[in-house]
């Protein structure tokens, strides 16, 4: 029962656009049990499996499109392997409505008997996904662990090791299995004992300001400066101060003689000095005076050479004795110095000045710092603010109301290989609306396929998203989808998918969270197809999709 009408050719045979069949879709390879014995009809002439994605050839007989290009790829002029007669790749085209037949034959769940649904064969991969029998990884991280879908909530609550439970002590989340690990070596607020042996349980954030008071803890003498070198707990400090108050008295006394006898002996030195200063300007004194009588003798005596030299000889000698009364004076004024402890009072009470008003710069500092911090808040939160309304005004100036969108992807190579190596599986369009208050839409492309068409295909759905009018508008939603991928030649060589939204399909109900789940093709187009430096679908690393939605009967607000 093959569709009449054929297509413009695209590709190596000719297409034809489905009807509301394109949502549905099944995995070519598996082992189906169906209700009812599976005619041989719906069988493949090549594979003799179930017809997937049917293609019948001139001579009248079906094939799995993948087991006719298989057999045009064995060989160059292939034959049917029925009625041996040449397969003439022109003729060949896609039979829609065996497809449509074969999507709807209805099928066992492959975890019968536990499960006993019976489901089309078009939505036994959508029935996988919620049948409460089919086994599934544990969704916790590290856990391996395959569950029942319905065990699986259980699983997590109870008996997965690999759960986040709360630690008992500082109330953090933590893996159950490393629970053990992050009380002994990360909580803050975990008990443990005193290093000190005082019998006390401290929890670990606060053992430090614990040892600083622990009465087991040993700790100088307060007397050490004086000369004890006894180290005692501090508990028993006051009993040690009390015990050894003869010792201490003795050593504060034998410390004060000795500075006693350190400044005697300082004062000797000075008068010392000061006798020897006073016996050089005796001198001094003395050598003006006869320098005064040399003066007046050779002022009549002839001799001027004899007179000078003994006059330059006092000189000499008198400037040696002025630079050793100089030293002496300096030394004198050192050693005052250093007796006298009012310069030094004046300087520690210049210094504890000087720290009281760097205290309250500090304090101000703190002050200026706070403030400048929720300055930065402020000013970050109003940045982040402008983001989202530029982001948004961004959204609405791109945003489609008449119920089209044409996407356009650029770096198509960086984001397929991002989707192969796990990065990023999918990418979503910008919304688009049916009208200003009407039902809101985006697309959902994975560039390297999703469910039977990963590795091979791109996968192209439709997504019903949460809107603003969704109280105002019939659900669920009824109409029909046009999926193309743009031909950027010009020829128009589009590849189209047309389908109607299934009204029992959760996919097409008032979406419950931000959007409902995805529906479309999996299948869409083969990499093959759009990467073939023949076809035009990508120019500039850039390809184009489009999405209509069919207007028709849609009572606007």
């Amino acid at each position: 029962m093959a569709c009449d009408e054929p297509a413009a050719p695209s590709g190596i045979f000719t297409r034809q656009n489905s009807s509301s069949t394109s949502s549905l879709d099944f995995e070519p390879d598996a082992d189906y049990k169906f209700v009812e014995s599976l005619e041989e009809r719906y069988k493949c002439a090549h594979c003799h499996l179930v017809l997937h994605n049917p293609h019948q050839t001139g001579c009248g007989h079906r094939f799995c499109q993948q087991c006719i290009l298989a057999l045009r790829e064995l060989n160059a002029v292939p034959t049917c392997p029925v009625d041996k007669e040449t397969i003439k790749m022109h003729e060949v085209f896609k039979d829609n409505c065996c497809k449509r037949e074969v999507l709807n034959l209805h099928v066992f769940c492959k975890n019968f008997p536990d499960c006993s649904s019976k489901v089309i064969l078009g939505r036994y991969q959508e029935h996988l996904q919620q049948c409460l029998f089919e086994s599934m990884q544990c969704t916790n991280d590290g856990c391996q662990d395959q569950i029942l879908r319905k065990d699986l909530k259980e699983h997590l609550s109870q008996h997965c090791k690999f759960r986040e439970e709360r630690c008992q002590y500082c109330n953090t989340y933590v893996v159950l299995i490393n629970i053990k690990n992050h009380e002994k070596n990360d909580c803050p607020d975990y008990p443990v004992p005193c290093l000190q042996n005082c019998s006390q349980i401290i929890l670990k954030k606060e053992i430090e300001k614990h040892h600083a008071v622990c009465p087991e803890a040993e700790v100088d003498c307060p007397y050490k400066q004086y000369g004890c070198q006894v180290k005692v707990k501090r508990g028993k400090l006051a009993e040690h101060e009390n015990s050894a108050l003869r010792e201490h008295m003795l050593q504060i006394l034998d410390k004060n003689s000795r500075l006693e006898e350190q400044i005697s002996d300082l004062y000797k030195s000075l008068e010392c000095k000061e006798i020897k200063i006073q016996q050089l300007a005796d001198a001094i004194k003395k050598c003006e005076k006869e320098f005064r009588q040399y003066t007046q003798l050779f002022g009549n005596n002839s001799n001027l050479m004899v007179s000078t030299q003994a006059l330059a000889s006092h000189l000499d000698k008198s400037a040696r004795l002025e630079s050793q009364v100089k030293q002496l004076i300096q030394m004198a004024n050192q050693q005052q110095s250093k007796l006298d402890l009012r310069p030094l009072f004046d300087t520690i009470e210049n210094v504890k000045q000087k720290i009281a008003l760097m205290e309250t710069y500090d304090q101000r500092l703190v002050v200026l710092e706070d403030q400048s911090s929720k300055h930065d808040r402020q000013i970050n939160s109003h940045k982040a603010q402008l983001n989202k309304n530029e982001e948004r005004f961004k959204l609405l100036e791109g945003t489609c109301y008449n119920g089209k969108l044409i996407w356009k992807i650029t770096d198509y190579k960086k984001k397929k290989r991002e989707a192969v190596e796990g990065h990023v599986l999918s990418i979503a369009s910008q919304p688009f609306y049916t009208s200003r208050c009407g039902y809101r839409l985006c697309a959902r492309a994975y560039l390297n396929g999703d469910g039977s068409g990963k590795g091979t295909h791109i996968s192209l759905y439709f997504v019903v998203m949460r809107g603003e009018f969704d109280s105002l508008l019939l659900w669920p939603f009824k109409q029909k989808v046009t999926l193309m991928l743009l031909d950027q030649s010009g020829k128009k060589n589009h590849i189209v998918e047309v389908f109607r939204a299934d009204p029992n399909s959760s996919s097409f109900k008032r979406p419950d969270g931000e959007m409902n789940i995805a529906s479309g093709c999996p299948r869409f187009v083969p990499h093959t197809v759009l990467e073939s430096t023949k076809n035009t679908y990508i120019r500039d690393d850039t390809l184009f999709l489009k999405v209509v939605v069919d207007l028709t009967d849609l009572e606007e607000l």
